[in-house]
């Protein structure tokens, strides 16, 4: 049961947290938020799912909620207006599946399936009008949602938002090469290539619509701002390796920073587990500093003009939100049945992927 299984006032105590993945900082100083149009979000967001055929009924029905893809939106993107919410959750929704194909075209050996799919996200990514109706349901579903987070911000912010994902795409089609041949790449390797692959400036983009605002460069690119957004997706990429360990190793994954630690730098298991917790808190510990330095920065926009005032407040808001990102992100691992490795009958076997519709046997 998620904490929010009735209604949105309830607590995270609901979940029990396993101890080797507790943190009490999380639990006691980044209190958990959830967005008022939750409810509504879930609903359509399943329903989404069946209309774009992104899973079949069968799985919708069984697994969508208790996945919480749209607690995890609905607990970041505060203040957002509901139908940029929706799309932003859709989209994510989407992004969850896209992932899940990745991972089955490699087990599978379907490489030229995925040479075609990395391709035809490429071109519906540029022009999601022109892939609306596309044959491979991923691939529609994917320009709708372009179509429609492309809708709410000028020209710059959806170019910068391409030009982003574009680097995604590629990154994934990396972790393929290294998934086929068996490739486990070095800690720094790895570090870089999972700042591409879990998307982080992708999820710091989507703050702008968030708070109804394209920022420009040189508030984006100040230090203080730029820091407090990358070490919230650190701790988030960190805090999903330090989850998702037994479930990847039980795939025969690569791309985990335990599973690095553990090839290159002679670590045991237990060893492994402890230092990517210890970067974890660590990252932590840095947020609560970077984020002082970032609302010090966002008070320093508000120069008396109006302009200067109403950035300030944007500002202010994606700062708040990335402090969100900490908290939704810790509980949604507990949550969410995409963990639940132990009680799979194939740990390594998603129980709500749906093997045959991929083309497999």
């Amino acid at each position: 049961m998620h904490a929010f299984s009735h209604g949105t006032t309830s607590t995270p105590t609901a979940v029990a947290v396993p101890p080797s993945l507790s943190l009490p900082v999380i639990e006691a100083a980044f209190p958990r938020q959830l967005h008022p149009y939750w409810p509504q979000l879930q609903e359509k967001t399943r329903t989404w799912l069946l209309e774009k055929r992104l899973m079949p009924a069968d799985k919708v029905e069984e697994y969508a909620d208790g996945l919480c893809y749209t607690d995890l939106m609905a607990g970041y993107y505060l203040g957002a207006p509901d139908e940029v919410l929706q799309a932003i959750a859709d989209y994510s929704a989407w992004f969850f599946v896209w992932d899940d194909r990745h991972d089955r075209d490699i087990v599978h050996g379907r490489t030229e399936a995925w040479r075609r799919l990395r391709f035809r996200l490429h071109a519906a990514l540029d022009s999601p009008g022109d892939h609306l109706h596309h044959e491979d349901p991923l691939v529609a579903g994917f320009a709708d949602s372009m179509e429609r987070l492309y809708s709410f911000l000028p020209r710059t912010w959806n170019a910068r938002f391409a030009r982003h994902f574009h680097e995604v795409i590629e990154a994934y089609d990396r972790e393929f090469r290294n998934r086929t041949e068996g490739v486990v790449p070095t800690v720094e390797e790895y570090l870089a290539l999972r700042r591409l692959t879990f998307a982080h400036w992708i999820w710091t983009d989507l703050l702008e619509p968030s708070a109804g605002r394209e920022l420009p460069d040189r508030v984006r690119k100040n230090p203080a701002y730029r820091r407090a957004a990358l070490l919230s997706q650190e701790f988030a990429a960190w805090y999903n390796d330090l989850c998702s360990l037994p479930k990847e190793i039980a795939g025969d994954e690569v791309h985990n920073l335990g599973i690095s630690l553990i090839k290159h730098e002679g670590m045991t298991l237990k060893q492994a587990v402890g230092e990517v917790r210890r970067r974890v808190e660590e990252c932590i510990d840095e947020f609560i500093v970077a984020e002082h330095d970032a609302l010090r920065f966002a008070d320093s926009l508000a120069d008396g003009t109006v302009h200067g005032k109403e950035l300030s407040h944007t500002v202010r808001a994606c700062v708040g939100n990335m402090r969100n990102w900490f908290s939704t992100v810790y509980w949604f691992h507990h949550e969410s049945g995409r963990y639940t490795v132990d009680s799979w009958d194939d740990r390594s076997t998603p129980p709500y992927v749906n093997n045959e519709a991929a083309g497999e046997k």
